[in-house]
C-alpha cells in the first residue's frame, strides 16, 4: 500500500467539495486503519481496475450525509437518506473519484472506475473486513468524511 495513491483523492475530493459546497475541508492524519462497517454509517465504493486495482471507499456518518446533501441542494434541510439523497451522495463519490482519474491519468496511471455503491449496512458491504490507507477530511459545521484506499 503506498501513501501517494491517496494523493490524488485527496486532491479531488478537496477540490470537489470546495465547488460543490463552498467548504474547505482540512486533512486530518494519515494512517493505516481497519475498514470496519459501522452502523448509521453510509459508505460509498467505487472500484478501481487499470494500473490500480481495489477500491475507494467513502465512509460518512449518516448525519454529515444529510448535511452533506442538504449543502448539495443549496440548503435546502434534508432530513432522511431516501431515494434523492443516496443518488446525491452517491454522486458526490462519483464526482471525487472521477476527478481523481483524471488526475491519476495526467500522472501517468491509467485507470477505470466503477459506479458507486452505496453501502448503508455493514451486511450488505460485499467484502471482508481489511487494513486501508486512511485519511479524515473535516469540513466545517458539517462533519468528517474518511477516504479509504484498498489498492493492491
Amino acid at each position: 500500500m503506498k501513501a501517494e495513491y491517496i494523493n490524488p483523492f485527496l486532491e479531488s475530493a478537496r477540490i470537489v467539495l470546495e465547488q460543490l459546497i463552498n467548504v474547505r475541508p482540512t486533512t486530518g492524519q494519515l494512517g493505516i486503519k481497519d475498514v470496519k462497517f459501522v452502523e448509521n454509517h453510509i459508505w460509498i465504493q467505487i472500484g478501481m481496475s487499470g494500473q490500480m486495482q481495489g477500491d475507494i471507499v467513502f465512509g460518512l456518518h449518516e448525519d454529515v450525509a444529510l448535511k452533506l446533501v442538504s449543502a448539495m441542494m443549496g440548503g435546502f434541510s434534508v432530513t432522511q437518506m431516501d431515494e434523492m439523497s443516496q443518488s446525491a451522495i452517491s454522486e458526490l463519490g462519483n464526482m471525487i473519484s472521477g476527478n481523481a482519474s483524471t488526475i491519476l491519468y495526467n500522472q501517468g496511471v491509467r485507470v477505470d472506475i466503477t459506479p458507486p455503491k452505496l453501502i448503508q449496512t455493514a451486511a450488505a458491504a460485499g467484502f471482508t473486513p481489511t487494513k486501508a490507507l486512511t485519511i479524515p477530511l473535516m469540513m466545517e459545521h458539517i462533519g468528517q468524511l474518511d477516504i479509504k484506499v484498498l489498492i493492491s
